[in-house]
């Protein structure tokens, strides 16, 4: 269980970051990925603000946006702009260069960045977003991510799959792995949810893993992101 308030922080002004992860100067031995979950990060960027071009490499990069607008510029020649509702990868692969900027200069974004150690080195880089905003998603976990470019969502080189859930009061669901060496972190977006007899709120995480299912309760109107992960890498 890692709860809200245990997780790193950086504050610089422009960028509140907070970090499920260790992270750049945020260090602790004991939270260093789960699996080939290697960083959660809850990103708020003021306007007009953001990251200038910076390189990648190895590595999957997921980013969900909450609120506002965020540009994104890569050397593969993309220049796009995602928003709440779009589900945004890129595949570092051999390497890469990216910035991400704050489109508004108006409001704050926030987003979610998400990185997965990849099972595939040196490949291609990639790039490709889709949206949900127009899906029906409520009371029902809905597939944004999976290993298999037919399948429903984006994907990425991992044996991984990533699921949305807008639950109403009450709302109970059951996730059956698609791996059963694979576990799972479930991340609250918002209310509270009770996964297995643990009582989880806004922005906590649980990591859940030997089980081929769990079960989930909503307590009042939430919204989680679960992410089936590979543990052993």
């Amino acid at each position: 269980m890692h709860k809200s308030d245990t997780r790193g922080e950086a504050n610089f002004g422009w960028l509140n970051s907070y970090h499920s992860f260790s992270f750049g100067n945020y260090y602790n031995p004991e939270r260093m990925n789960f699996g080939a979950l290697r960083v959660l990060n809850d990103d708020t960027v003021s306007s007009g603000m953001g990251f200038g071009k910076h390189p990648h490499d190895n590595m999957e990069i997921i980013s969900i946006p909450l609120e506002g607008d965020l540009e994104h510029k890569d050397s593969m020649g993309n220049t796009t702009i995602i928003k709440q509702g779009d589900i945004q990868v890129m595949s570092a692969g051999k390497g890469v260069f990216h910035s991400e900027y704050n489109k508004n200069s108006d409001k704050e974004v926030k987003f979610l960045q998400i990185w997965v150690t990849p099972n595939k080195k040196n490949v291609a880089p990639r790039y490709d977003q889709i949206t949900i905003e127009n899906k029906n998603i409520k009371n029902e976990l809905y597939q944004i991510l999976s290993p298999n470019p037919d399948d429903n969502g984006v994907w990425i080189h991992q044996d991984a799959w990533f699921h949305l859930g807008e639950l109403e009061d009450g709302n109970k669901q059951t996730y059956t792995l698609k791996n059963k060496k694979n576990g799972v972190y479930v991340f609250v977006l918002q209310g509270s949810v009770t996964i297995e007899d643990n009582f989880l709120e806004k922005r906590d995480g649980l990591g859940i893993w030997d089980v081929e299912r769990i079960k989930i309760k909503s307590n009042g109107a939430s919204k989680i992101l679960l992410m089936e992960i590979p543990i052993t890498l």
